[in-house]
């Protein structure tokens, strides 16, 4: 049996193919990337390939040429995307995952392939403060998340023309050894005394990676297709995720609260003299006073049981890098 991950390089995928090392031994791992592991933009701190998996430099914005013996038991991980945001023009959101979505699902058409994993976003819901749950209408207001969106949708059409199985993850903030984002910005923003609070009850729907990567296997060997809000249920908010950070790795600091409206002024003036460097940069500010409140009900109540609580993922990511930091 085939596993063949599309963006197997990156933060998620390179946790997955950890997982499906140890846990599927005998079956065949490809990783169709871009980049290979080691070069510059995958996961920090992640040189060597790993043994036994088959790696291939796979452009998803180009027609995919790439040829192996399939079976319709063969899965495939649809991890190719352009996400960080700040960080891209708006094209480059629309040529990686629009027509990678396109490429991607036609290769598996071609190939015979019936069973999808793909990894959306909780940003087709669009930036608001009100609850989203699977069936919550969609409505985007980044290109990333307008990307995204067209992406799901891509899927959709593969699935129903050829009677597959289609499993569309949308994850809230995603975090764990490698990450070099969200959670790892407010780790090293609380340790070196620069975050603040603009509000404490700013809930930040979120999934350890490990989890995340657990929860892909059970949802394929479970025929659990469909759209799946993947979070924690209730979603924490930013004040429970920084005591729980601050317990887990034993750090002493008091948080202060700083109106909203002053922060943005120093990020619109430090940004540019290299605050970007550290995440005080104001697009990253203004995501901070905006929940991301994702419902996680359907998870919760689907049968798969969590592997970590919040606090024991903190300790987790702390142990996987020696107890040293979080990144």
């Amino acid at each position: 049996m085939n596993y063949i991950i599309f963006g197997g390089s990156g933060f998620i995928g390179t946790h997955l193919i950890h997982l499906l090392k140890k846990t599927h031994p005998k079956d065949q791992i490809y990783d169709l990337d871009i980049v290979m592991p080691g070069e510059e933009g995958v996961v920090p701190g992640i040189v060597e390939k790993n043994e036994g998996v088959i790696y291939e430099r796979i452009d998803v914005r180009k027609p995919i040429t790439f040829e192996i013996e399939t079976t319709e038991n063969d899965v495939v991980f649809n991890l190719a995307a352009v996400h960080r945001t700040p960080g891209h023009k708006d094209i480059e959101y629309f040529e990686t995952n629009i027509r990678g979505a396109e490429n991607v699902t036609e290769w598996c058409e071609k190939h015979g392939i019936k069973k999808i994993l793909f990894t959306s976003s909780i940003a087709p819901y669009g930036a608001a403060e009100e609850l989203k749950k699977e069936t919550t209408l969609p409505t985007p207001n980044t290109p990333y998340g307008i990307s995204k969106l067209v992406a799901e949708k891509i899927h959709f059409g593969w699935a129903g023309k050829n009677d597959a199985q289609l499993i569309i993850v949308r994850p809230g903030i995603v975090y764990g050894k490698g990450e070099h984002g969200n959670m790892t910005r407010l780790y090293a923003g609380i340790k070196k005394r620069y975050f603040f609070y603009t509000r404490k009850d700013t809930i930040k729907a979120c999934i350890y990676v490990k989890e995340l990567v657990h929860f892909f296997m059970w949802a394929l060997e479970n025929n659990k297709d469909g759209v799946w809000n993947c979070t924690f249920e209730p979603a924490y908010n930013i004040e429970q995720i920084c005591e729980a950070m601050k317990k887990a790795t034993g750090m002493k600091r008091v948080i202060p609260t700083v109106p909203g409206k002053l922060l943005l002024v120093v990020a619109s003036i430090v940004g540019p003299l290299g605050g970007k460097a550290v995440g005080i940069h104001p697009a990253r500010v203004k995501k901070l006073m905006i929940s991301t409140n994702i419902n996680g009900d359907k998870l919760k109540n689907s049968g798969y049981k969590f592997h970590w609580t919040l606090e024991e993922s903190f300790k987790d990511w702390f142990k996987d890098c020696n107890k040293k930091y979080l990144k």
